[in-house]
C-alpha cells in the first residue's frame, strides 16, 4: 500500500524544483521532506529524484508524481460532486498545472483560460518553457497538461491540434537600413545582431535556414524576458522573432518592420493532458480546443 504523504512530499520537490520550497508548501521542515523522500526511496529500492538546482525525478519518481498528480485530481474531482468531502469544507480548490511557452502565456493563453477558471473554481498553475521543451514537463509529471509543438502524445496521454501561431521575423526601421540595406543574405544575416529569448529558442535558427539553407552564428542578444525582447525589437537591438498579434500595433505604427514580408514562420500547437478521464480536466481541454481559434490560425 502506497503511503501518499510519502507520495505528496516527492510530488512537491519535483512541482517545486527543491525540498525548501516543497517544505514551505506542505508547511513542514525541509528536514522532514527530505527523510519523507529517503524513506519513500528505501521501500521502493529505487533513486526518485535526483538532487540538483532544480531537483528533478528520475524514470521511476516520475511514474510516483504521475500517480500522485492523477489521485489528487480525482480527489478535487470527487469533492465537487460530494458537498461533504472534507477538501471541500476546507476550500480546497482544484489546481491545474499546465506547462506552457512564453509567447502563449502573453498573448492568447489566458484570455483563452481565464472565463473557465472563474467559473469552475480552478486555480491556475503555470509553467512556462520553450515550446518545443514542455512536452517533456507532462512525461516527467510536473504538470498535468501542456501546450506543445509535439503531436506524438506522450505516453499515458492524448494530444489535439489547437492551432497555429504565426511569427514574423521583425526589426526596427533603422536597424534595417543599418544592417540589411543591401537585402537579407547570408552575409547580411551573419553580421546582424540577433535577439534571442534563451539556449532553448530555436525559432531565429530555424528562420535563417529557411532563408540561407545554412547554419550562421550571428552576434547574439540574450534576452529571456517577452517584453524585454519585444522592446529589444523596437528599440534597434536586433532582429527577433516576434509573434503576429504581439507586433501588429508596432507594424502599424511604424516601430516594427519586417525583414522578409510575407514570409512567416508558423509553429503548430497541440494541447496534451493525461488520457485518464477527469469530469473538469476533461472540459479545460474541450474548452480550450474551442476558445484557442479566436486566436489562433
Amino acid at each position: 500500500m502506497l503511503d501518499y504523504a510519502l507520495l505528496e512530499a516527492l510530488a512537491a520537490v519535483v512541482r517545486q524544483g527543491s525540498f525548501e520550497r516543497a517544505a514551505a508548501g506542505l508547511n513542514v521542515t525541509p528536514s522532514a521532506v527530505s527523510q519523507r523522500i529517503k524513506l519513500l526511496e528505501e521501500r521502493l529500492g529505487s533513486v526518485l529524484v535526483k538532487r540538483g538546482q532544480p531537483c528533478v525525478a528520475t524514470a521511476s519518481g516520475a511514474l510516483l508524481c504521475r500517480h500522485t498528480e492523477r489521485v489528487q485530481l480525482l480527489e478535487a474531482d470527487l469533492g465537487g460532486q460530494l458537498p461533504t468531502w472534507p477538501g471541500e469544507r476546507s476550500g480546497q480548490r482544484p489546481t491545474l498545472r499546465v506547462a506552457v511557452n512564453d509567447d502563449s502565456a502573453a498573448t492568447w493563453f489566458v484570455d483563452a483560460v481565464a472565463p473557465f477558471c472563474v467559473e469552475r473554481g480552478v486555480l491556475l498553475d503555470l509553467v512556462v518553457d520553450d515550446q518545443d521543451h514542455t512536452a517533456q514537463r507532462i512525461r516527467d509529471g510536473s504538470v498535468q497538461g501542456a501546450v506543445t509543438t509535439q503531436a506524438e502524445p506522450v505516453q499515458g496521454c492524448r494530444a489535439t491540434r489547437l492551432g497555429r501561431m504565426r511569427y514574423h521575423a521583425v526589426c526596427s526601421p533603422e536597424f534595417l537600413a543599418q544592417h540589411f540595406a543591401s537585402g537579407v543574405t547570408r552575409e547580411t544575416l551573419r553580421h546582424a545582431p540577433c535577439v534571442v529569448f534563451n539556449p532553448k529558442d530555436q525559432l531565429q535558427q530555424r528562420f535563417i535556414r529557411r532563408i540561407t539553407r545554412a547554419e550562421l552564428e550571428p552576434p547574439l542578444h540574450w534576452i529571456p524576458h517577452v517584453a524585454g525582447f519585444l522592446r529589444a525589437c523596437v528599440m534597434g537591438l536586433g532582429w527577433g522573432m516576434c509573434p503576429e498579434r504581439m507586433i501588429a500595433p508596432h507594424l502599424a505604427r511604424g516601430e516594427l518592420v519586417a525583414l522578409m514580408p510575407g514570409r512567416p514562420l508558423d509553429v503548430d500547437l497541440y494541447w496534451q493532458s493525461w488520457r485518464l478521464s477527469i469530469g473538469w480536466l476533461d472540459d479545460f481541454g474541450v474548452m480550450l480546443r474551442t476558445r484557442c481559434k479566436a486566436w489562433l490560425d
